[in-house]
């Protein structure tokens, strides 16, 4: 399916029920916690190319510069910590991932910024490359309303936004599914060794405009006059890389669930002799069961709610391997 026939679908859900995921904490959020057992690695290097603390006057300054000077690309490396690097308007980062990233069970990577609410975001576009050359844009979907400038300090609703970083408050991150781009031409998504940040201006003013994928003007908190201007990153977190699961690698990887989707109860089988255990989080990386076992076990789960579940599993020579559950 191509990419813009699932945003498609994704407004005609949003029409019916009115909201994509909700924020942090309330049921059915997508955030993912820092701190979640499903985040195995982080990016290694970043490269900040700085944008103007406000574009649309290039002259204006703040501290001495007329570009966002907060933090250090550094600080964008290795777990999220709220210290960060600020894009400014427009601003971008180059993010780089060894062993690279791939496309898994549900997302495969999560993207942290520091907003202190629910509700004051700041937005970004988020690009993979498999070369550090060609890169690829995730389809972002932005609903909120474009009749008046949402002001410097106002907020957002995170029910109106889809595939945008910054979604999230601090310590929370915004899921990205490489599924979302399969149909993209010049990119592997089972070999993602870049990724890419770029600052959405947020300016509902021409021609500083940044539009989602489907033509619609994003409209977030502008302007930001400060050296602490634009996006402020703070880490991305990797889901699923190459280390974790291919049959070649560990010759451990045939683990199966089944059924799945479940209702009541959902068997584990495993092809590894040795011990393995099983770590279950709901979507906010909160563990909710653990369990050791060699060769297969069975979970009941009639007592977990209805919903997205990810079930880690390990082994003692470092080996992971992450699958969704779907509970009915």
């Amino acid at each position: 399916m191509k990419k813009l026939s699932v945003i498609a679908l994704l407004l005609a859900n949003t029409t019916s029920f009115g909201q994509f995921a909700p924020p942090a904490g309330q049921p059915g959020s997508a955030a993912i916690n820092k701190d979640s057992s499903v985040i195995i690695s982080w990016a290694l290097t970043c490269n900040v190319t700085r944008g103007y603390i406000n574009i649309a006057d290039t002259f204006l300054t703040y501290n001495g510069s007329n570009k966002a000077s907060y933090g250090k690309p550094e600080n964008a490396i290795g777990p999220a910590d709220d210290l960060v690097v600020s894009l400014g308007d427009r601003g971008e980062a180059t993010l780089t991932f060894n062993p690279p990233i791939i496309n898994g069970p549900g997302p495969d990577f999560a993207v942290f910024e520091n907003a202190f609410s629910s509700g004051f975001l700041e937005l970004a576009f988020v690009e993979v490359s498999s070369d550090g050359q060609h890169f690829v844009r995730f389809p972002s979907v932005s609903l909120t309303e474009t009749a008046d400038q949402v002001g410097t300090f106002d907020t957002l609703d995170t029910r109106k936004i889809h595939n945008l970083a910054g979604k999230y408050k601090t310590t929370f991150g915004t899921p990205f599914d490489l599924q979302d781009i399969l149909d993209s031409a010049g990119i592997d998504i089972n070999n993602i060794t870049h990724i890419r940040i770029v600052d959405v201006v947020g300016s509902i003013q021409s021609p500083f405009i940044s539009y989602d994928a489907m033509g619609h003007p994003v409209n977030d908190p502008w302007p930001t006059p400060f050296d602490t201007g634009g996006f402020d990153l703070d880490a991305i977190g990797v889901i699923h890389n190459y280390s974790q699961g291919i049959d070649d690698r560990k010759n451990i990887t045939n683990i199966q669930l089944y059924p799945n989707p479940v209702t009541k109860k959902v068997k584990f089988f495993s092809n590894d002799p040795t011990e393995c255990m099983v770590i279950i989080t709901n979507t906010g990386g909160y563990q909710i069961y653990q369990e050791k076992f060699i060769h297969q076990t069975t979970l009941d789960l009639s007592s977990f709610p209805s919903g997205i579940f990810f079930s880690r599993f390990s082994w003692k020579d470092g080996t992971t391997i992450t699958k969704k559950i779907v509970k009915e």
